[in-house]
């Protein structure tokens, strides 16, 4: 049944989804129920869709491996999104800056966080951190070695390049960590603050944010144990904890539901671009005056440097030796992002397709290397997902 996107935004979907799931997607349904059966996660949602409508939608399994636990919904259900908050909240805030003329991408960082130089760190723009070309370490464990967010924001001006800035990509968390600090810079904002207004609510995510507390009808899908017990709401990155749930890098929750109306959006742009031609127009409702169509294509270039990085987004990587998110299926122009906790989005504009399949990996996975299992149940999901509903 394909539901026009007003009447998304309208209704509930039950726990178990559709009533009447397009049989197209039963091979995808079965390998997500596969990887509760191998002792992957517990729980998943999965969300497959066009720009102006959703193909299937469904929840699986439960929001914990306990028996009575409650089984999840694409649209009552908050996942630590993890990574997936360096594209829908960090990214998406410098876009909206560097929209505006507020933020320009290849001024060098310091012009917005002034500490931000010594060693050939003046060297770094805020594109060398979208696209991961910056030199930055990968990761640091601020959490072992910081007792406050102030001493972990001083640690982290304080971290020497290891590599010459521009000159290649390294996925690092430090990255959309400095991103997060200038947003909060330029703007006098938290993070969580100026993205809650200038991207949720324009795009209509009303179920996205950090630090969540449960309301009425909403539920939380539990990311990581702590003292032996599972604790819905506690992000399960150690650093972003250490910033009290508010990062660049981690933080973010949200329903499968709100992660498809982001992805949609995005479709639009792309539609919107196409049809008329327009590089900078503004698409109309939902989101009208958000981002113009320019920035967004802005947004999703890669340079000879990035690989495979584009601002924020990830993109299908040539001649990969192991399966990625995306398959083996996905074209050039395909783009999106995955999580620690087991989430993941990609959009196809080519196709006019997205997929949300989100899971809580993290909570206690019942197999070794959950990660290698997880990644390979991506792949096929991304596989049979095309193979089903492309064009």
């Amino acid at each position: 049944m394909i539901l026009p996107v007003f009447l998304l935004a309208t209704m509930t979907l039950a726990a178990g989804g559709p009533s009447d799931p397009d049989p197209r997607f039963s091979a995808v349904a079965a390998m997500v129920e596969r990887g509760i059966r191998r002792g992957v996660y517990p729980g998943a949602v999965l969300v497959i869709g066009r720009r102006d409508t959703v193909l299937y939608s469904r929840g699986f399994g439960r929001l914990t491996w306990a028996a009575r636990s409650p089984a999840p919904s694409p649209s009552a259900t908050l996942w630590d999104l993890a990574s997936l908050t360096k594209v829908m909240a960090t990214a998406s805030a410098v876009m909206v800056l560097v929209d505006r003329g507020t933020v320009r991408l290849d001024e060098p960082v310091a012009r917005y966080l002034p500490r931000v130089t010594g060693g050939g760190r003046e060297q770094i723009t805020v594109r060398m951190l979208l696209d991961h070309t910056s030199g930055l370490p990968a990761y640091l464990a601020f959490h072992r070695l910081a007792a406050s967010r102030d001493a972990a924001i001083e640690l982290l001006y304080r971290q020497p390049l290891v590599r010459q800035p521009g000159t290649s990509a390294v996925y690092s968390d430090l990255n959309a960590i400095l991103l997060g600090l200038l947003v909060e810079q330029v703007t006098t904002e938290s993070l969580d603050v100026f993205t809650a207004r200038e991207v949720s609510r324009p795009l209509g995510l009303t179920s996205t944010m950090f630090t969540p507390s449960l309301r009425a009808g909403l539920s939380i899908a539990p990311s990581r144990k702590v003292g032996g017990r599972p604790v819905a709401g506690r992000v399960n990155d150690d650093n972003a904890f250490l910033f009290g749930g508010v990062a660049g890098q981690a933080g973010l929750f949200s329903t499968g539901a709100d992660v498809a109306r982001f992805a949609q959006y995005w479709l639009r742009s792309e539609d919107n671009r196409a049809r008329t031609g327009d590089h900078g127009g503004r698409l109309g409702k939902p989101g009208e005056g958000w981002v113009s169509s320019g920035t967004m294509r802005e947004f999703l270039h890669r340079s000879a440097a990035s690989g495979s990085r584009a601002l924020g987004w990830d993109t299908p990587e040539p001649n990969r030796d192991t399966p990625s998110i995306y398959g083996g299926l996905a074209g050039p122009l395909t783009y999106g992002h995955s999580g620690w906790t087991g989430t993941m989005l990609w959009i196809d504009p080519v196709r006019d397709l997205f997929v949300v399949f989100l899971t809580n990996r993290s909570l206690e996975p019942k197999i070794r290397r959950s990660l290698t299992a997880l990644r390979d149940i991506r792949s096929s999901v991304s596989d049979l997902v095309l193979s089903a509903g492309g064009r």
